[in-house]
C-alpha cells in the first residue's frame, strides 16, 4: 500500500514538473508581446547606461517607448519616465547631472517635438526648448555649454486654421516619400542653443539641408552632412563641411567625392575626422557599401581604412585614446564588431560568431557597450570587455522562457550558374527528420541580409509546422560589392535563380518536403515573390507582400525617381522600355502563373506603391487563379499598428495551411 501511494505521488509530482517546463509554440498575437530596446547610451562617468524600451501597449494599438537606466555591471535597473507620448534621442548632459530627450508632449500650444531635461537627482522633467521649426536631432557640445540643433523651417501654411486643407503643391523632383508623404520645399539647417542664456543662434542658411553635426573637442566648430549640389533630388552626392559655431561663418568643404560621405567623427584629440564614404561615386548607389575613412580636420590626407575589407561597415567610434576605431561589419548571415589600428592599418575582429551586434557604444580603453541578437534572443544590452561579453539587461527573457522556439542553421546552396549562396534554416524543435513543408520567405532590400538573429515572423512561421529558408541571394550586402551589384538593371533573373537552386539544395538533401513548397516576402521579397512563381510553376503557396511585378507603372507612382531613370532608364527610350517591359515579366506573363498567391500591401505605401499589389492580384483573378487582396488602411511600407502585424501573421499561417497542408 505504502509502495503505491509513493509511486502515485512520484507520478503525480512528476506531472507538475513537466506542466512547469511544458513550453508553449509562437503565435502571430506575441506581436504584443515583444519589447525592443534601442538607443543605448554610456553616463560620462561611466557608471550607468541609458536606453528606451519599447512597449506593445494592446490598448492603444501600438508600442509606448520609455526609458531605463542600468548599472554598468547590470546589477541595478530601474525605469525612468511613464509618459504617453515616449522620449526619442535620450542621452546624458556631458556634466552627466541631467537626462536631455526629445517628446511631442504639448505645453503652452507648442505642439511640435521639443528637447526635455530631466535631472538625474530627482524631479519631473522639464521643457527645455521652445523651438518653432521641426526639430529632428540635437547633440550637445562637449563641454555642455551650447547643443546644436536640426531644425526644419516652419510649415507657415500649417499655421493657417482653415476647414480646407491647401492644396499639395509638388515641385521637387523627389516629390513623395513614404512616410513623410508629398515632400516640400523647406529646407533643414543648423542651429546652436547657449544652454545658460536660451539664446538660438541660426549658423547655416540657404536652400540646403544640413545634418549629422558632430562637435570638434573645443567646441569651436561643427562639422555636418550636406548635399549642395546645383538639385540634390537627382543624385546622392553628400558631402563633409565644417564651420565655426557662430552666426555669419563661412562654410568650409572637406569632401569632394561624388558618391556620399557621411557619419563625421571627431577624435577625441582632435587630430581627426573619421567617416563614412560610398564605394562608388556613381549618381546612383543603391547597391553600395560603406568605407571607413579619416582625413584632418581641414580635408586633407584623407584615408580609406577598410577598402580591402570588401564589406559593409557602419558605427563607428573612436577609442578613447583616439589611436583606433571600432566599427559593425557585415559578413556573411553576421554582423560582428572590428577595430582599425590607425598607425599600422591593421583590421582586427573584436568579436563573431553566429549572432548579430547592431550597437556600439564606448566606454574606456577595451571597454565597449553594444547590442547584440542570436536566432533564439532577441537584441539586449552587453559590455564587452579584452573580448567578453557581460549581460546588462534582460528584456524579453520572462516571456520567451516560455516559448519553443525553432533551431535555426546555416547552409550553402549552389545556383545553376555556380554561384554559392548562404542561407538560414529554421525548423520546430519538435520536428526531427521528418520531412515538412518549406516556406521560402524572402528579406527586402535587397542590399540586406537576413543574419543569425532573432526573427518573429519566420519563428512564428516554423511554429506553424513549416521548416523556413533565408536565402541572401545576389543582391544582399555581406558578401561583397560584386555579389550586390550582380542584379543591377537585370531584376528577377540571378536572385530567382540563388532562391530555385536554394530550394532545390533542400529538397535534394531530404531536409524539406518538395511536394509542399510555399514562398513569400515583403517589399523586395514581395516583387521577388512576384518573380519566382512566374518562372517555376512548383510553388504551392505564396505571399506577396507590398510587391510589385508590372515595373513600367511605378514610375512616377513611387520614392525612386532617381533609380528609375539611372538603373533602368527613361520609359520613352526604345531601348530603355525594352528594359522596363523585361523586368515586368510576372505581370506581361501572368497566365504562366499557377500558384494560390496572397497579395497583402499598407494602404499609403509610397516605397512600394498599392498599385503593384492590386495590378497582379487584377490579373490572377481574371486568370481564376486563387488569389486575395489584403490592404491595411493608412498604413505605409511598414505595418505600424500592432493589430494589423497580429492579422498579417494570422493570414500568412492561414494561407500556408490552406495550400500545403
Amino acid at each position: 500500500m505504502k509502495k503505491s501511494i509513493l509511486f502515485c505521488s512520484l507520478i503525480a509530482c512528476l506531472g507538475v514538473a513537466q506542466a512547469q517546463n511544458a513550453k508553449r509554440k509562437l503565435h502571430p498575437n506575441d506581436v504584443y508581446r515583444l519589447q525592443s530596446i534601442a538607443n543605448p547610451q554610456v553616463s560620462p562617468e561611466g557608471k550607468w547606461v541609458l536606453y528606451s524600451v519599447s512597449t506593445p501597449d494592446s490598448a492603444k494599438n501600438k508600442k509606448q517607448s520609455d526609458l531605463f537606466m542600468v548599472s554598468w555591471d547590470g546589477k541595478d535597473n530601474f525605469q525612468l519616465t511613464y509618459s504617453e507620448e515616449g522620449e526619442g534621442a535620450a542621452t546624458f548632459s556631458p556634466d552627466g547631472k541631467y537626462i536631455s530627450y526629445l517628446s511631442s508632449k504639448k505645453v503652452d500650444s507648442v505642439e511640435n517635438s521639443q528637447i526635455w531635461l530631466m535631472d538625474r537627482r530627482g524631479g519631473e522633467a522639464k521643457q527645455f526648448t521652445k523651438v518653432k521649426g521641426d526639430l529632428q536631432s540635437y547633440l550637445w557640445s562637449p563641454d555642455g555649454s551650447k547643443i546644436a540643433l536640426v531644425i526644419k523651417d516652419e510649415d507657415l501654411a500649417a499655421k493657417k486654421k482653415s476647414p480646407t486643407k491647401a492644396p499639395i503643391v509638388a515641385n521637387r523632383y523627389n516629390y513623395k516619400q513614404d512616410i513623410q508623404g508629398y515632400t516640400d520645399s523647406r529646407p533643414t539647417h543648423l542651429y546652436v542653443l547657449d544652454v545658460v542664456s536660451q539664446k538660438l543662434t541660426q549658423i547655416t542658411t540657404g536652400n540646403y539641408d544640413e545634418g549629422q553635426p558632430t562637435w570638434s573637442p573645443d567646441c569651436s566648430k561643427i562639422a555636418f552632412v550636406s548635399n549642395r549640389t546645383a538639385d540634390p533630388d537627382r543624385n546622392d552626392n553628400d558631402d563633409i563641411y565644417v564651420v565655426e559655431a557662430k552666426a555669419g561663418a563661412q562654410i568650409q568643404q572637406l569632401t569632394t567625392w561624388k558618391g556620399r560621405d557621411s557619419r563625421p567623427s571627431w577624435s577625441k584629440d582632435g587630430k581627426y575626422i573619421a567617416y563614412l564614404r560610398s564605394t562608388s561615386d556613381e549618381t546612383f548607389i543603391n547597391y553600395d557599401q560603406n568605407i571607413l575613412a579619416i582625413m584632418n580636420p581641414d580635408g586633407a590626407n584623407s584615408k580609406l581604412l577598410t577598402k580591402e575589407l570588401d564589406r559593409p561597415v557602419g558605427n563607428p567610434k573612436w577609442d578613447n585614446d583616439s589611436k583606433s576605431i571600432a566599427f559593425l561589419v557585415d559578413d556573411d548571415r553576421q554582423s560582428y564588431i572590428s577595430s582599425v589600428d590607425l598607425a599600422t592599418g591593421k583590421i582586427t575582429k573584436v568579436i563573431d560568431g553566429e549572432r548579430s551586434f547592431s550597437g556600439l557604444e564606448s566606454h574606456s580603453a577595451g571597454k565597449w557597450l553594444t547590442s547584440m541578437s542570436d536566432p533564439q534572443h532577441p537584441a539586449n544590452l552587453f559590455t564587452l570587455t579584452n573580448g567578453v561579453l557581460n549581460q546588462i539587461t534582460h528584456v524579453n527573457e520572462k516571456w520567451l522562457s516560455g516559448i519553443d522556439l525553432a533551431t535555426v542553421t546555416g547552409f550553402k546552396s549552389k545556383s545553376k550558374d555556380g554561384t554559392i549562396v548562404s542561407g538560414l534554416l529554421l525548423k520546430p524543435s519538435d520536428a526531427g527528420i521528418k520531412k515538412l513543408p518549406l516556406i521560402l520567405f524572402i528579406h527586402g532590400g535587397p542590399v540586406s541580409q537576413d543574419e543569425f538573429s532573432f526573427d518573429l515572423t519566420r519563428q512564428v512561421l516554423a511554429a506553424g509546422g513549416y521548416a523556413v529558408a533565408a536565402v541572401n541571394y545576389r543582391g544582399s550586402n555581406g558578401r561583397g560589392i560584386a555579389f550586390s551589384k550582380a542584379i543591377y538593371g537585370d531584376w528577377g533573373n540571378l536572385e530567382v535563380q540563388d532562391l530555385l537552386g536554394a530550394t532545390d539544395y533542400l529538397v535534394k538533401q531530404g531536409l524539406v518536403d518538395g511536394d509542399k513548397l510555399g514562398i513569400g516576402g515583403w517589399s523586395y521579397g514581395g516583387i521577388l515573390t512576384d518573380y519566382t512563381i512566374a518562372t517555376d510553376t512548383r510553388f504551392k503557396a505564396g505571399i506577396s507582400g507590398a510587391g510589385s511585378a508590372m515595373q513600367l507603372s511605378m514610375y512616377g507612382i513611387d520614392q525612386y525617381m532617381l533609380q528609375w531613370n539611372e538603373e533602368i532608364g527613361y520609359p520613352w527610350v526604345k531601348k530603355d522600355l525594352e528594359r522596363y517591359m523585361k523586368i515586368s515579366y510576372p505581370f506581361t506573363h501572368a497566365d504562366k502563373i499557377k500558384t494560390p498567391t496572397l497579395f497583402m500591401v499598407g494602404q499609403n505605401d509610397f516605397n512600394v506603391p498599392s498599385e503593384g499589389s492590386e495590378q497582379m492580384y487584377a490579373a490572377l483573378k481574371t486568370l481564376n487563379i486563387p488569389t486575395e487582396l489584403v490592404i491595411y488602411p493608412n498604413q505605409f511600407h511598414g505595418i505600424g499598428i500592432l493589430s494589423y502585424q497580429a492579422d498579417r501573421l494570422k493570414r500568412y499561417l492561414d494561407w500556408y495551411a490552406k495550400y500545403l497542408k
